[in-house]
């Protein structure tokens, strides 16, 4: 995309309602709808799904189309993808759909605590070498911060076309004792389910192409005990 394109792909994002471009100083001040999207923005109190690394938007509208009556957001730092998710959901009068521009290390101050039903993440940026593990987006620090906006039995998908990303992420919930509810190496060999298989991004549409098989995960975290301290009865 040639810069002229991008800069009047950045000047039209700032004029759709549902698009919010947010700083790191704007995020830490307190966001707004953080804790209040679906009173405040939706005006509804319906489940709230995310997707991380929304890329243009495919499954945030996608999954929009399909649930009328659960709210999506869509996250990614790239405005220029973001736009053609907006046009999409100018396009189809979609009034359950929003989108950040922002960092999605940031994501505990985009949305309040037990605020989250679902989070997909679709075909992230795997980060193969060890250096770079933390920064994968289903690596402990990330799925920390996950604790903190997450309902205590919401969920987590994770679609890709990477087996060493994929198998990275079995091994993180298995020794984290997450609970695993589901994983296969190959969605179009094995399943049926239109959210699955209809629903394409762009890159999942080139790594098909190419012949790669498609692996999808999707896991609860686990429940966390928090202690109480003991009170002293002899007081």
């Amino acid at each position: 995309m040639s810069k002229k394109n991008k800069l009047h792909h950045f000047a039209e994002n700032e004029t759709f309602g549902n698009m919010f471009q947010l700083s790191y100083e704007q995020l830490i001040e307190g966001f707004k709808y953080r804790g209040k999207w679906n009173n405040g923005f939706f005006g509804n109190n319906n489940d709230l799904t995310v997707e991380l690394g929304c890329g243009k938007g495919e499954y945030t509208v996608g999954l929009a189309h399909r649930f009328p009556d659960t709210n999506f957001v869509g996250v990614d730092i790239k405005g220029a993808r973001i736009w053609r998710g907006l046009k999409n959901t100018d396009e189809s009068s979609l009034k359950n759909v929003a989108f950040i521009r922002s960092r999605i290390n940031l994501i505990e101050f985009m949305f309040g605590q037990n605020e989250v039903s679902n989070i997909w993440i679709t075909f992230p940026d795997p980060h193969p070498t060890p250096i770079k593990e933390k920064r994968r987006l289903t690596s402990p620090q990330f799925i920390n911060r996950y604790y903190k906006v997450l309902k205590p039995d919401g969920i987590i998908h994770l679609k890709t076309d990477n087996i060493i990303f994929f198998e990275y992420t079995l091994d993180v919930i298995t020794e984290h004792g997450h609970e695993l509810i589901y994983s296969t190496y190959d969605v179009y060999g094995e399943e049926n389910d239109e959210v699955l298989t209809q629903i394409q991004t762009f890159y999942e549409k080139k790594w098909l192409e190419n012949g790669t098989k498609i692996k999808y995960l999707k896991f609860k975290l686990k429940k966390l005990i928090i202690e109480c301290p003991i009170k002293n009865l002899s007081q």
